[in-house]
């Protein structure tokens, strides 16, 4: 069974329910019932379809949630997912933003100077050269990245890839593409 037929079944609110109710322990049709708040005509249908899917084992009245097929379909969604796109044309520095990147989100700021350095080249493209912004927009900007804007901010101006001057700030460094 794949993701995304897992998915599917678990689409349908009742069916999300009695698969939630089954996992938590419950055994039978009436125990689903009540402990997904279901009337049992609806943990009826959605247990035959769950079953006819192969999600659940049903015998008379005993149901059982094959839980397994959770973590295999997740296993070979991950491995037939194909590769993520590289952060940067160096390997080097692609392994670097690959450690602290995710999602187009800073995880964490780099604590060693040399990975810091890395992230914050890759983090000051989103600054135009030749522009001026003020704090705020700074700030918005940044945020996309990390929630602390002020160390960020701060990071950028010590290592010269942004200069300010009475709140505003222009990008004074970093590799440019032309």
């Amino acid at each position: 069974m794949d993701a995304a037929t897992i998915a599917g079944l678990l689409a349908d609110p009742a069916r999300l329910k009695v698969v939630a109710a089954l996992a938590l322990g419950a055994g039978t049709l009436e125990e689903v019932a009540a402990a997904a708040g279901l009337p049992l005509k609806d943990v009826a249908l959605a247990a035959r379809r769950l079953a006819r899917a192969g999600l659940v084992t049903r015998d008379r009245h005993a149901l059982a949630l094959r839980a397994e097929l959770f973590g295999a379909a997740a296993r070979a969604a991950a491995e037939a997912a194909p590769p993520p796109e590289p952060l940067s044309a160096d390997p080097a520095q692609d392994a670097v933003l690959s450690a602290f990147v995710r999602d187009g989100r800073l995880t964490s700021i780099p604590a060693h100077r040399s990975k810091r350095l890395v992230v914050l080249d890759h983090l000051v493209r989103v600054f135009e050269p030749g522009v001026r912004y003020p704090e705020r927009e700074v700030n918005a900007l940044l945020a996309v990245w990390h929630p602390d804007v002020a160390a960020l901010r701060r990071y950028l101006v010590d290592e010269g890839l942004l200069s300010r001057e009475a709140g505003v700030y222009w990008r004074s460094g970093g590799y440019v593409e032309v």
